[in-house]
């Protein structure tokens, strides 16, 4: 496959942030070219249409597969593994974050609440202890919220996070920007 010059752009810059969000480069841009492809792709297919190599391709792939962000397909009469990724950015962005929350936010709610039931709490100082017990209840809040809009269908986020701008800007004193 021969990349158009906008698609091009966009698969590297993809590649640009996902680096940027601690996702390696040529992952990220394996998962743009399936993105605007939005067909199933071959991994030899992959590995020449971005110029890498087919064992990077194939890591790659364990990669987004741990992430629930591609499929493995077969085609009819092709014995050949294909990967395909949903093209619904709600569907996607819902994937990347119930996947960061595994691996990010649930750990750490986790020795948040280790820490302040350890019995050796006591032995810290007040300060300390505030500080994490204050850590515990902003990412529990702010878990709460996200649960509660990925539970919204697309369209009523969109409106909801449209009125939540409005009320911001109302309470900043701009309510038309």
């Amino acid at each position: 496959m021969e990349l158009k010059p906008i698609s091009e752009r966009f698969v590297l810059h993809w590649g640009e942030m996902g680096s940027r969000w601690g996702v390696n480069r040529t992952v990220a841009q394996i998962h743009a070219l399936l993105y605007v492809a939005g067909r199933p792709i071959d991994a030899e297919e992959i590995a020449q249409t971005l110029r890498i190599a087919r064992s990077n391709v194939s890591n790659s792939m364990k990669e987004l597969l741990s992430w629930k962000l591609v499929r493995l397909v077969h085609l009819r009469g092709d014995r050949r593994d294909y990967f395909e990724t949903s093209t619904d950015i709600w569907e996607l962005f819902r994937l990347i974050v119930e996947g960061r929350r595994q691996r990010e936010i649930d750990p750490t709610i986790e020795v948040l609440k280790t820490c302040l039931n350890h019995p050796d709490l006591a032995q810290e100082e007040a300060t300390t202890q505030k500080r994490l017990q204050e850590t515990l209840d902003f990412i529990e809040i702010l878990t709460a919220w996200a649960d509660e809009m990925l539970r919204l269908k697309p369209e009523t986020l969109m409106k909801t996070l449209g009125v939540g701008a409005k009320i911001s800007r109302t309470l900043r004193g701009n309510p038309n920007d």
